[in-house]
């Protein structure tokens, strides 16, 4: 496998090897030994399974005070796989990076504890996996507005359908203005 650096510190794009032939292909998804030997050695406590179709987006979400690190992949499809770093005093503090995840190029994205995540579906529809460090707190779920002016992320959809929960999502102005607030 190979594991490439992004520009968000800690974010990690994995090239696993796939065997294939006539008959299909094999991946390795995840090996303990392998992954530590990269830097991610974090437990996983649970692993989730979404299907979305074309255009929907989901996201940009974290937890607040139980980040979630994940080993994110596409089984079937393809998406549009954004992270931001939302760590104050991180060196790339409200920087983006977004990767194309894809059944045919097999690529993982470690997102470690403390970014925000978002997709976007660029096929007809994506089978969308999430290894994850914490588990799922709903109480402690936050969210950024997916297509706030100020983090710039180049979405490849004008306009996505999204939950509720993401259209009154806080900008990223506001979610900096709660930071100091206990």
């Amino acid at each position: 496998m190979e594991v490439v650096a992004t520009p968000i510190a800690g974010v990690l794009l994995i090239k696993p090897k796939i065997w294939g032939d006539a008959r299909g292909y094999f991946v390795e998804t995840w090996q303990q030994e392998r992954y530590a030997a990269a830097g991610i050695d974090l437990p996983f406590v649970q692993d989730n399974h979404s299907k979305s179709a074309y255009g929907i987006l989901r996201g940009l979400h974290f937890q607040k005070t139980r980040p979630q690190g994940k080993l994110v992949s596409v089984s079937l499809g393809s998406v549009f796989d954004v992270v931001v770093d939302i760590r104050p005093g991180s060196p790339s503090f409200g920087q983006w990076y977004g990767v194309e995840l894809t059944q045919d190029n097999q690529w993982q994205l470690w997102v470690p504890p403390g970014l925000a995540h978002g997709f976007t579906v660029t096929s007809e529809s994506a089978h969308f996996h999430y290894k994850c460090t914490e588990y799922y707190c709903p109480e402690d779920e936050g969210a950024i507005r997916w297509n706030d002016p100020d983090l710039g992320v180049v979405w490849p959809v004008d306009q996505p359908v999204l939950s509720n929960k993401d259209k009154i999502a806080p900008s990223w102005q506001e979610f900096q203005a709660g930071l100091g607030a206990d």
